[in-house]
């Protein structure tokens, strides 16, 4: 078929040219080697133990119970039942909560209690364990999942399936792979990729332009891996200063937490990564739209300094959702007497700082890789193989 360009005085009417083949039998000579590569590794550091660690939270003939709260006496000492409560067959039993959680519990809270016989000694033998919050917790994901897809639509629903097999990736494979040891490099590389191709295809189609933010993707992917381990070497980062770090090791004695720190530090950057990728991108698609005579040089360009904005903005971001997440030991080390370089390189505080640092490092290398890629993407669409023979010229007739 061949496609007739009309001139109507200064407006010219241009149809946008396929991508060219060369750039997708590039695209497969790189990602089909990589996507191989995952698959064999994920057979290869597969979890194969059949018994693994469980950790015990439950004695025995310890019962748990959800019951409503109908009193509260805050006065009450605090060997006494400090609340009234009804369980499901309407009985009403005596609840001892522990002094920093009674000031939280109200009549009519939902909250759930253990039965434990040894402790009726010192008072009840119903103690309270924590507060019920499957329901405003699922009111919330369903909000989320209808105003996805209610703005999103069909790449909503996609992205929603895609978190899932990521989620199904990260318990299936993941966590039981580092459990049982598994070295964390390969093992955190696997589950990215693994994740990334499922995720990107899935939400964006099968398309060049999803396959430049992919290659994208797994470039910073390897640069943070490869970050990654070198500073949890140089900064001696041993994973063992988080809060649940020695439970970890007696429960699981097999585990590496170094492995597991340098492995969450790659996972921790992944979502932001595929973020920034896709914006690039996309940007460089509708860049080349408007000016389709642009060479790669301005394409690149232009590109660039819509990445500038994002890197900066994406930079504040994950900084921010660190702090927010580690407030209560920011605020504990705010009035410590010891000096802010100090606090920082000290313990966990070390390990949130590289973790940042390396998710940063990984996006701000992406982010010129994707606009390199799809730039030169877009240009070979408009340059025709030296393959293939010029076009006939206006009005020419075949």
């Amino acid at each position: 078929m061949t496609t007739h360009t009309h001139t109507h005085g200064a407006a010219v009417t241009t149809a946008a040219p396929p991508v060219r083949r060369r750039a997708r039998v590039i695209f497969a000579a790189i990602l089909v080697p990589a996507l191989l590569a995952t698959l064999a590794g994920a057979v290869l550091l597969r979890p194969t133990a059949e018994d693994r660690p469980v950790m015990q939270t439950t004695g025995p003939g310890m019962t748990f119970h959800a019951v409503q709260v109908t009193t509260v006496r805050p006065d009450a000492a605090a060997v006494s039942e400090q609340v009234r409560a009804t369980m499901a067959d309407g009985t009403d039993v005596g609840v001892l909560v522990p002094q920093e959680y009674l000031p939280e519990v109200a009549p009519g809270d939902r909250v759930r209690i253990a039965y434990v016989a040894e402790a009726a000694v010192e008072g009840t033998p119903h103690l309270f364990v924590d507060f019920v919050r499957g329901p405003p917790l699922g009111w919330l994901a369903a909000v989320f999942g209808v105003l996805v897809v209610a703005v999103a639509r069909w790449r909503g629903l996609a992205a929603l399936i895609g978190l899932g097999l990521s989620l199904a990736v990260v318990g299936a494979f993941t966590l039981p792979a580092l459990l049982e040891g598994r070295p964390a490099m390969p093992v955190a590389l696997v589950s990215s990729s693994l994740i990334m191709f499922v995720v990107l295809y899935l939400a964006h189609g099968f398309t060049t332009r999803t396959s430049t933010a992919l290659l994208g993707t797994l470039v910073g992917l390897v640069a943070t891996a490869g970050i990654a381990a070198w500073a949890s070497g140089a900064a001696h980062l041993t994973g063992l200063a988080g809060e649940y770090a020695m439970d970890l090791q007696s429960y699981a004695p097999q585990i590496q937490l170094r492995s597991v720190l340098l492995c969450g530090m790659v996972l921790a950057g992944l979502g932001v990564l595929n973020d920034v990728t896709i914006t690039q991108a996309s940007a460089v698609w509708e860049l080349h739209a408007t000016s389709p005579h642009a060479s790669w040089r301005e394409l690149f360009d232009r590109g660039m300094r819509i990445g500038r904005d994002h890197i900066a903005s994406t930079v504040y971001t994950i900084v921010f959702a660190y702090l927010g997440a580690s407030l209560p030991l920011v605020l504990l080390l705010s009035i410590s007497d010891r000096s802010i370089l100090d606090s920082l390189t000290s313990g966990d505080i070390a390990e949130e700082v590289a973790r940042t640092l390396v998710g940063s490092i990984g996006l701000v290398l992406a982010i010129p890789v994707t606009t390199a890629i799809g730039a030169w993407v877009v240009r070979s669409a408009s340059t025709p193989d030296p393959a293939e023979p010029a076009p006939p010229p206006v009005g020419a007739s075949r």
